[in-house]
């Protein structure tokens, strides 16, 4: 659905403004006004009789006679007059935007661009807030681990309600910043938005809406403008508004693409702009309107990619959403309401769901688009040949259907062969896929002039016959003479830059490859190893989807289907074995489990099910001992996150593999209960994977246990980043022998007290912990938010000054403490003393405590049991083993068992 347009702005003829009236006041003065002096003593009298009128009252006019009531009536009327000529240049703008806005195209697709936005926009899945996952994989990957998030703990937002407070807020609004993956609809979303003001339908209570992209503002970045003139050339309806009518005036400016600026966006070393008349560069004029220093009272919007959100500080941003695309539901409402045909839509659908990867890429509107593209012209005009179920088969069939209505339109109608048409093609697709391929490696999704020259591409024969790649905008605007030039969707920049690549390959041009890869390249096993070694070094991802359509083009199929393109590869079937061997074999030590699965995913694109169809029969199987290979578990790990059932429990110890094989099983943590995560010798990387699995939203986790790992400061980092999360709901914690330093248990306490109130279990035993360490722990416990009901502290290596830091933060927060477990303590008298004060304090509510193996003295022994009697009505277990308990001390026992409020089952 959210394509690209190439639009035009007609220049609006100019409207009447406050200025244009002052030559017409006279027309409305009373007679008097007109009498034999000229204009300029018509203009003294008034000035004259207003400056005495303001000290004496109602007193008439020397010159004229006439009294102050006239000055209302002039003011009244010059206002009257004033506003009427700002509302018909507000209703002028109204009518530029309906223009521009109600009628798109979707993707290239020229035959229906003159299509009305209302007829095909549906509506999409807006939340508040955002994922928190970290955004170090492909944006396909994103949305894979999108489509699993629960709706219930979200909260949906209309497009037209963005700016409205939930009902239970009372803040201010001002500044919304949308975050949404590529072609997920975020454009449509504000045109939507533009539209439906522009035509009277939503959010009449702002006077101007003015929408602006960041490619076009990209074209002006080094030029100086005000504010005021910013407004007079992007949108010529506004050019007679003034600064006096723009300052009363409730404005509205959305920018879109941020994730596409190349403005310098720095709000620390800014120049301060507070006038709409002042000069200053884009990026200054956009600072200051977000800090408010500009026009404090407009709203800004402000749509961006994930990984470019954070260009805006947090601190000016009053609500983060997320465009999440389509539900399932509003997949099938965009098939049904782009065909009329209930035959056409229902096939279309049906094949849709039989694909996983199909399916969850149609949450994007724009692969909607594609999939809709290619399915139709299957399915109306050749239908033969089986329907495409990959990523690569179905951007191959694309590439070739937009090639043919391309060239049908610039040859008459002239029926000619899809391959035929390909090879015709051949040169200038080639061109776009070195441009694909070299302004990827570059991070680049905007191009210019200057860079289709570069890879030789003429801009007439790129726009007329790739059928991929648009011309944005032309605009007619004094300023924006410069076209600018983007892909569809950036995975049709990756689909021809692995086309390019493979071309390369083929045809041996080994200077490209070697530039690439840095190594020379014997076999087509060989470069695909070496590209997928490369990807997974790759910190963002950024060609995991690259590198899967280049094992999907490995495929005869595909390669029959592009074979004019790319050239014709030997041994096929020998490499495809080879390749796919390569895959299931591949070491991948530190490289992060999430980005491994992409190795699953390349097999499947080869059309390799076999570890697909193990895998599936291993979780059907009872007996589940069979020994795990690393893409078994890669296989496992993303079956089971993807799984709409709730894992209750993931134990890896059950699981049969390799140290690396349990590792590429933590991403499925996102989907499940409890995590049993004891002895997996955790890396940093893991413990990063970890964390961004359970920064889920929501995350279903409760339970977690990373027992004996020596996770280090880094990854203790990591771990505190998921406690201090609002969506981490942790109640069980468990982190015995993990041999925590000063600086992790610091963190670590920090972390979960900015989060502790779902916390219930606390393990942390066998952790030397120093003074200043159970301080923290201490500043944690006696949290009035803190919901702590059992606490393992065995063989931290207590101190006095500790137990009595420990103890008094008990105190000020007992009554939710029922488990409390000091064994393998070295305690004092003086430390069982404190202890004692907290038993008998009426408000604690201790169940269990164990003190075994703890040297407690005689003296202890019978404090302790004192503080016992006087508070007996909760503990129920006691554990005194190993103390070398005195006949004194056991009768004293004896007696606490006897006494009548004594509830205490288990004494040992």
């Amino acid at each position: 659905m959210s394509g690209l347009e190439e639009k035009e702005i007609r220049a609006e003829s100019p409207a009447p403004s406050c200025l244009s009236m002052k030559s017409d006041h006279s027309k409305n003065f009373p007679p008097v006004f007109s009498h034999e002096p000229g204009p300029s003593d018509t203009i003294q009298c008034i000035t004259s009789y207003w400056d005495q009128a303001a000290s004496s009252g109602d007193s008439p006019c020397p010159h004229c006679g006439e009294r102050s009531s006239i000055r209302a009536q002039l003011q009244t009327t010059s206002q009257s007059s004033c506003e009427q000529s700002l509302q018909e240049v507000l209703d002028e703008h109204k009518i530029s935007l309906k223009r521009r806005y109600e009628h798109v195209s979707e993707g290239t697709d020229e035959k229906r661009n003159g299509i009305l936005l209302n007829n095909i926009y549906t509506e999409l899945y807006i939340t508040e807030g955002q994922s928190e996952e970290i955004h170090n994989q492909h944006e396909e990957r994103q949305l894979e681990i999108a489509s699993k998030k629960k709706t219930l703990d979200d909260s949906p937002i209309r497009c037209q309600d963005i700016f409205e407070a939930v009902c239970d807020q009372e803040r201010l609004i001002r500044v919304v910043l949308t975050n949404g993956v590529a072609g997920i609809g975020k454009t449509f979303l504000v045109q939507k938005f533009t539209l439906d003001w522009a035509e009277g339908l939503e959010n009449q209570d702002i006077s101007v809406v003015i929408l602006l992209s960041f490619r076009e503002l990209n074209l002006i970045r080094d030029e100086q403008y005000s504010l005021l003139e910013l407004l007079h050339v992007f949108h010529p309806a506004l050019q007679k508004v003034t600064a006096e009518q723009l300052a009363v005036c409730k404005l509205l400016f959305i920018f879109d693409g941020l994730d596409e600026s190349r403005l310098s966006l720095d709000f620390t070393n800014r120049k301060l702009v507070s006038d709409v008349t002042q000069k200053s560069s884009v990026s200054f004029l956009l600072t200051n309107l977000i800090e408010g220093n500009l026009l404090p009272s407009a709203l800004i919007w402000i749509t961006s990619r994930p990984a470019a959100a954070s260009q805006i500080p947090p601190a000016y941003i009053n609500r983060m959403t997320e465009v999440r695309g389509f539900t399932d539901a509003q997949k099938e409402e965009y098939f049904r309401r782009r065909f009329s045909n209930e035959e056409l839509s229902s096939r279309i659908i049906s094949h849709m769901k039989t694909s996983r990867s199909l399916h969850i890429m149609c949450r994007i509107p724009v692969f909607c688009w594609i999939t809709a593209t290619v399915l139709e012209h299957m399915l109306t005009t050749e239908q033969r040949g089986e329907l495409p179920k990959t990523l690569t088969d179905m951007y191959s069939h694309f590439l070739l259907v937009q090639t043919k209505r391309k060239k049908n339109k610039y040859l008459d109608g002239h029926e000619t062969s899809l391959q035929e048409l390909m090879e015709a093609d051949r040169e200038v697709l080639l061109k776009l896929g070195r441009l694909a391929f070299e302004q990827m490696e570059k991070g680049n999704i905007l191009f210019y002039q200057e860079d289709l020259e570069q890879c030789g591409l003429d801009v007439t024969e790129a726009s007329v016959y790739s059928g991929v790649c648009t011309e944005i905008f032309k605009r007619e605007c004094v300023i924006l003479q410069k076209p600018v030039f983007c892909f569809v969707h950036m995975s049709i920049q990756e689909f021809l830059a692995a086309v390019y690549m493979f071309h390369c390959y083929n045809n041996k041009k080994t200077e490209v490859l070697q530039d690439f890869l840095e190594k020379d390249i014997s076999s087509l096993d060989v470069f695909l190893n070496r590209i997928m070694e490369k990807s997974l070094k790759s910190e963002t991802g950024h060609l995991d989807l690259f590198v899967r359509f280049l094992h999907g083009l490995c495929l005869e199929s595909n390669q029959r289907l592009l074979k004019g393109l790319m050239g014709q590869t030997d041994n096929i079937p020998k490499d495809i074995e080879l390749i796919i061997n390569n895959l299931k074999k591949m070491n991948i030590l530190n490289v992060s489990p999430d980005r491994s699965i992409n190795i699953f995913h390349c097999l499947i694109e080869m059309n390799d099910v076999l570890v697909y169809q193990e895998i599936q029969k291993f979780l059907k199987s009872e007996n589940r001992s069979e020994n795990l290979s690393e893409i078994h578990c890669s296989a496992l790990a993303y079956m089971l996150q993807m799984s709409d059932e709730v894992l209750d429990e993931l134990d890896l110890e059950k699981y049969n593999t390799t140290k690396e094989g349990h590792l590429r099983l933590i991403p499925a943590v996102r989907n499940c209960r409890k995590a049993l995560l004891k002895c997996c010798r955790l890396t940093e990387t893991a413990c990063a994977a970890l964390v961004s699995a359970l920064k889920s939203n929501p995350s279903h986790l409760r339970n977690l246990d990373l027992s004996k790992n020596d996770v280090q400061d880094l990854g203790v980092k990591h771990i505190c980043g998921f406690l201090e999360s609002p969506h981490c709901k942790l109640e069980t914690l468990r982190l015995e022998d993990c041999n925590l330093s000063t600086t992790s248990c610091t963190a670590l306490f920090s972390a979960l007290k900015s989060n502790p109130s779902y916390l219930k279990y606390l393990d942390l035993r066998g952790n030397n912990l120093e003074v200043s360490d159970v301080n923290h722990l201490s500043n944690l416990v006696k949290s009035p938010n803190c919901r702590l009901e059992d606490l393992r502290l065995v063989r931290c290596g207590l101190s006095a000054i500790s137990c009595a830091a420990l103890v008094s933060a008990l105190k000020s927060n007992p009554s939710h403490l029922k488990h409390l477990d000091l064994s393998r303590n070295n305690l004092q008298d003086s430390e069982v003393k404190l202890l004692c004060g907290f038993l008998e304090s009426p408000d604690c509510r201790v169940e269990t405590l164990n003190l075994s193996n703890c040297s407690l003295s005689e003296i202890s022994c019978a404090a302790l049991v004192s503080a016992l009697k006087s508070n007996p009505s909760h503990l129920k277990h006691l554990d005194l083993r190993e103390n070398n308990l005195q006949d004194s001390a056991m009768k004293e026992l004896s007696d606490l068992v006897k006494s009548p409020h004594s509830r205490l089952e288990d004494l040992r």
